[in-house]
């Protein structure tokens, strides 16, 4: 597993930080190219799709064309479904588009990993990640890859709908005191209640009272989890 890259893309500050962040795990996990797309869904058929990636300038018109989008078995299968799909050549071959995978082969998408994040009112996250060479034949090593792209799929999104979405069409944000926000920094950094308290000028029970309210705001049942997702919210840092 690579956790520093969960918490790199978390802290991302602006999109071109989240994209190096995206990159740079992609690429420690053994792939060439990435591409992160976060679908916007608007009713009437309409989609928005905001996309970060590296793809070759050379691929880049065939590669956003929507005509192979509607063909494509593994877009397709990521517009359905929430369980990654491992795929190489025999996916498009069986699906009646070897020429897709002829034309980006050429390119070095010769085989990856993709999975969607389908979530509440409309949103989607799809990751997926490519390269020339094949994929690990031991099965272990090969679930290991897809495990740990899909927890680095959880963190990025939400950094990728903080980043990327519009903020009229952000889903609204717990609503935390600066008291609270500063008791959740202070747990982040491991500190016990009695800590938090004497920092914060305040008693032990009023510390607990505040990361207790967090995570009730939050939806979490601890405040590790209360920590984890106030980072992804981009309410800590």
């Amino acid at each position: 597993m690579l956790p520093g890259g969960y918490t790199s893309v978390m802290q991302a500050r602006d999109r071109d930080e989240f994209r190096d962040e995206v990159v740079r795990f992609t690429q420690r996990l053994g792939f060439e190219t990435v591409s992160a797309i976060t679908v916007i869904d608007h009713g009437m058929g309409k989609s928005e799709f905001i996309k970060v990636d590296n793809t070759p300038a050379d691929y880049a018109e065939p590669y956003t064309d929507p005509a192979s989008y509607r063909r494509d078995p593994v877009m397709q299968h990521c517009k359905r479904a929430s369980v990654p799909i491992v795929w190489d050549q025999d996916t498009y071959v069986e699906r009646g588009a070897a020429d897709l995978w002829e034309q980006q082969a050429s390119y070095g998408y010769r085989t990856g990993i993709a999975m969607a994040l389908h979530l509440p009112e409309g949103r989607h996250f799809v990751l997926g990640v490519d390269r020339d060479q094949a994929l690990p034949a031991d099965p272990e090593e090969l679930q290991r890859l897809v495990a740990d792209l899909q927890l680095f799929a959880v963190h990025a999104q939400d950094a990728a709908m903080r980043l990327l979405v519009p903020t009229p069409l952000q889903p609204e944000r717990p609503g935390l005191t600066p008291r609270e926000l500063e008791a959740l920094r202070w747990t982040m950094d491991g500190k016990t209640a009695w800590e938090v308290g004497a920092l914060m000028g305040i008693s032990e029970r009023t510390a607990v009272m505040h990361v207790t309210n967090a995570m009730h705001k939050l939806g979490c049942v601890n405040k590790h989890q209360a920590v984890l997702k106030a980072l992804r919210l981009g309410l800590i840092h």
